[in-house]
């Protein structure tokens, strides 16, 4: 479904004689149909910068990515806008990703009135079954989003990015805002969600552990490039480079049951 081939995005300096800051350095992979790639990496190794380029939020400086064969960089506007109804993006602050003067009701309605071209009829029957898929209630629509809590905010904004019928997601570090108690639920409905609809998912996280148990494979980014690839449960039980192991030798350890509190 999604191929990418040497895509790489350098920012040049905004001074003079500084050196430019290459925040993806030409990295490949691909996504098929109904699979979740997990790209894990420390804050500021480009993740985040990928991502956007992929659906072209952030203009690539090179290479080519082709979704479902066709090359997403040599989409004119109309057929871009297109495309993004089938690649959609779950951020990771469901706060600043919602307006917060609309209500969840006309977040959701946007997107079905104005791309879709529902009636009002249709709209209301859709954002209803949209908030039922996604574990909450009529009432929410009636919300702004700081009334609600930050588990009900990132499930509206999955909703949002449902709503159009997608065929991929980007997930990205969508629990990372959220609280411990919160986050295993999130993951689960995303988990759901793609089981029930098909989707391929290209999952997002600084927690090695986190991608290990969403995805099928993964890769491994520092700074811009992939330094390891495989299947998740080869690359967690048998990591072949320094840095992936220095992501599992992170992850916190639970106390033996042979250990006394002092």
């Amino acid at each position: 479904m999604l191929e990418v081939t040497q895509l790489s995005k350098v920012y040049q300096a905004r001074v003079s004689g500084g050196s430019p800051v290459v925040a993806v350095g030409g990295v490949n992979f691909k996504v098929g149909v109904g699979e979740t790639l997990g790209l894990v990496g420390e804050s500021g190794c480009g993740k985040s910068t990928l991502s956007r380029c992929l659906m072209r939020l952030v203009e690539p400086t090179d290479g080519r990515v082709l979704f479902a064969g066709t090359d997403v960089r040599a989409l004119g506007p109309a057929e871009l806008r297109a495309f993004r109804r089938r690649m959609q993006i779950v951020h990771q602050d469901p706060y600043s990703s919602l307006d917060p003067l609309m209500r969840i009701d006309r977040t959701l309605a946007a997107p079905l009135r104005h791309v879709l071209g529902l009636d009002a009829g249709a709209t209301e029957k859709r954002m209803l079954a949209l908030l039922e898929e996604v574990g909450l209630n009529a009432t929410h629509r009636l919300a702004y989003p700081h009334e609600l809590s930050g588990g009900q905010r990132q499930r509206v904004a999955i909703a949002r990015a449902l709503s159009l019928n997608p065929e991929f997601i980007i997930a990205d570090e969508p629990t990372s805002a959220l609280d411990v108690s919160i986050q295993a639920q999130v993951l689960n409905l995303l988990l759901r969600l793609q089981r029930d609809h098909g989707l391929a998912m290209l999952f997002i996280s600084h927690d090695i552990s986190l991608v290990g148990h969403m995805s099928d494979r993964i890769a491994v980014m520092q700074a811009g490039l992939f330094v390891e690839t495989g299947a998740a449960e080869t690359v967690i039980a048998n990591p072949q480079h320094p840095y992936t192991r220095s992501l599992l030798d992170a992850r916190p350890h639970r106390p033996s049951q042979a250990a006394t509190l002092t």
